[in-house]
């Protein structure tokens, strides 16, 4: 397995953050960020925001957080249903991992979860989930969604916020060993650095398969 060093953020990448970025850790290969604006919480991606990253040969990790908890079965294809307006609404291609963003403070259950995966499988996207599998309900969630569906576990790329280690370039990440649900999953991504006192980033690495699957 190869795995990949990016970052995600909450403001907006341009020159002045890119720069940062590689002027103190490295250069990304992929960077994650919003799909949508939410106040006080992220703002979100735009048409000249892409331009710039794909213009530095750098892909995106779409997210989709504009949502507050994470059940039953219906909220969880309406918030689907939102991510997949919002993805094609900035042109990102088919055949990308779009990802819900359910903090380890969310109420979730198995339903959303099914939800979410049933409404990605038709869309032309495919599921990602980040998530915290240590705190939480979502580990077990999943892990039932995954017993009622087994197209839930083989369908869902994971990103695990767990543990939660220090920020670093590529050069010093940590081998790829991030905590995951105690069932099938594909557990291709890991953010485990926040909150970067020196630029406003986290810092991932990723399974290769996964980064050939961005926008």
């Amino acid at each position: 397995m190869a795995y990949e060093w990016g970052v995600d953020s909450a403001s907006p990448a341009d020159d002045q953050l890119l720069q940062c970025v590689i002027n103190n850790f490295g250069k990304p290969r992929f960077w994650g960020r919003y799909l949508t604006t939410v106040p006080r919480v992220a703002s979100g991606l735009t048409a000249e925001e892409i331009s710039f990253l794909h213009g530095q040969n750098i892909k995106i990790l779409p997210i989709y957080n504009d949502f507050r908890d994470a059940v039953g079965y219906g909220n969880g294809k309406n918030v689907a249903r939102r991510a997949i307006e919002n993805a094609e609404r900035l042109g990102v291609s088919p055949g990308t991992f779009l990802f819900a963003n359910i903090e380890h403070y969310f109420q979730v259950d198995e339903a959303w979860i099914r939800g979410w995966v049933d409404t990605l499988r038709t869309s032309g996207y495919k599921s990602g989930i980040y998530h915290d599998p240590i705190r939480g309900p979502f580990s077990s969630a999943f892990c039932r969604a995954v017993k009622r569906d087994a197209r839930v576990g083989g369908e869902t790329a994971l990103w695990s916020a767990q543990p939660e280690i220090t920020v670093t370039g590529p050069q010093d990440a940590p081998g790829f060993s991030p905590n995951r649900p105690d069932c099938t999953g594909n557990v291709w991504a890991w953010q485990y650095g926040r909150d970067s006192k020196t630029c406003p980033i986290d810092t991932n690495m990723i399974d290769t398969q996964l980064l050939n699957q961005l926008f």
